[in-house]
């Protein structure tokens, strides 16, 4: 089944209103037909089973059939901060992580980063990586958009997530798992926790030095080194379990 997003003010008491792009890809792409159900969610808590009833010019008319809470959230708010990757492997970052169910994704300058975007380009890829997000909503049935923040220095990254109660760093050179282990399964429902992935060479000492003097707690992924590409989608799966469990 399709899944939409609305605003709150798009809500009525028995009909939903689609606007904007939506209505162009309902009527040509997707090309429903009246008569056919669709899901929405409104961002926030409530979830529609809806009936496609007519297209006007701006607007695709829905008929409320039954509502709900929506259950797709996790319980915690997960933010990934990424090392800014080369090439479009941060497409598929954005992508994976909204299905995994992170809240939101903060593109991050490191020192070692290939990739250096200045004003007019990271907006652009913003606008790009906000529009796979919403994709990556749609087709997870999540009750909600993961924002994607613009790109931001490592420092005013570490700064942006001194607010949440837990963030993690996964380091190539750091050990034990049964530490790692326990870091993770402190972690409850309600928490926020900020994720650190470093770009294709990796985190300097000085970073995580800096980070651990930010209070980020630096986790093992095991034996392995992961791809920059990869470890921020371990982290997240490793956490939706634990989170759900």
């Amino acid at each position: 089944m399709h899944h939409f997003f609305v605003t709150p003010a798009q809500v009525g008491v028995e009909k939903i209103y689609i606007e904007g792009t939506d209505v162009n890809h309902m009527r040509n792409v997707l090309r429903l037909k009246c008569g056919e159900e669709v899901s929405v969610s409104d961002g926030r808590s409530q979830k529609y089973l809806c009936r496609l009833e007519e297209y006007t010019e701006q607007a695709a008319v829905l008929t409320v059939l039954s509502r709900e809470e929506n259950n797709t959230e996790l319980p915690s708010r997960l933010y990934l901060f990424q090392g800014l990757p080369k090439g479009d492997k941060i497409e598929l970052i954005v992508q994976k992580a909204v299905e995994l169910g992170v809240y939101e994704i903060i593109p991050v300058e490191n020192k070692r980063c290939v990739v250096k975007l200045d004003a007019r380009k990271s907006s652009k890829k913003r606008e790009r990586w906000q529009a796979i997000a919403e994709s990556g909503a749609k087709q997870s049935g999540r009750g909600m958009i993961p924002d994607v923040r613009e790109v931001m220095s490592y420092q005013e990254a570490l700064h942006y997530a001194g607010s949440l109660d837990v963030v993690l760093i996964p380091y190539e050179l750091a050990e034990n798992m049964a530490v790692t282990r326990q870091i993770v399964e402190a972690i409850e429902g309600g928490q926020s926790v900020g994720i650190f992935i470093g770009p294709e060479g990796g985190f300097t000492q000085e970073e995580i030095a800096l980070a651990d003097s930010c209070g980020a707690r630096p986790i093992t992924l095991g034996r392995r080194i992961l791809r920059t590409e990869t470890a921020g989608l371990a982290v997240l799966s490793i956490l939706m379990y634990h989170l759900e469990s």
